[in-house]
């Protein structure tokens, strides 16, 4: 009980991830945890059932991480970024996602309970334009100069477009951040770093 009123008073009776008043449980954080308040959270039952089953994921709910990811607590800060790393395909979270920072001890515990991705048989392959295979987080170069509709600006020749998102419904699609803004790169003009 005393984990409980040590987490009761850091998260001021409110769930450590979305901010939730109502049903809020101990969650010892995976796979290691000593139950200690150091190594739990103090989390709301829609935020628990959501994280022991990835399936009933709604990226909606988890919008307050852009709050809460800041917290003190390391517990907090690595379910904070298993979640944004689960949420990668939306583009606020993976915005989060690029902005979290973790020290290497905290690092190693947030990817303890990460799967390796496996693609499904019927997934989509992108390619860059040498016949590269692309995945999330690669770097690409941009072979071209490139117009950005509604940015106002060309992304130059030889331009290191860093974290990119694969966009998993189409081929020929990739996201990147350009000059600040994240943008749709087709992956004919690029080739793999």
């Amino acid at each position: 009980m005393a984990a409980l009123d040590e987490l009761t008073a850091r998260a001021g009776d409110t769930c450590e991830l979305c901010l939730a008043s109502r049903r809020l449980h101990v969650f010892p954080v995976p796979p290691e945890s000593d139950e200690s308040a150091d190594q739990s959270v103090l989390i709301c039952g829609k935020c628990r059932s959501q994280i022991e089953d990835p399936a009933t994921m709604e990226p909606e709910h988890w919008a307050p991480l852009g709050d809460s990811m800041w917290s003190q607590a390391p517990a907090v800060q690595v379910l904070a970024w298993r979640m944004l790393r689960r949420l990668k395909h939306e583009t606020w979270a993976s915005d989060l996602f690029d902005m979290l920072y973790l020290d290497d001890e905290l690092r190693a515990w947030a990817e303890l309970e990460v799967e390796p991705e496996r693609p499904s048989d019927d997934s989509v392959e992108h390619r860059d334009s040498n016949g590269a295979l692309l995945a999330t987080g690669d770097t690409v170069t941009l072979i071209k100069d490139l117009v950005v509709k509604g940015g106002g600006f060309t992304a130059k020749r030889g331009t290191a477009v860093r974290n990119i998102a694969v966009v998993s419904d189409n081929a020929a699609h990739i996201e990147g951040r350009v000059e600040g803004q994240r943008i749709v790169i087709l992956t004919e003009f690029v080739k793999k770093a």
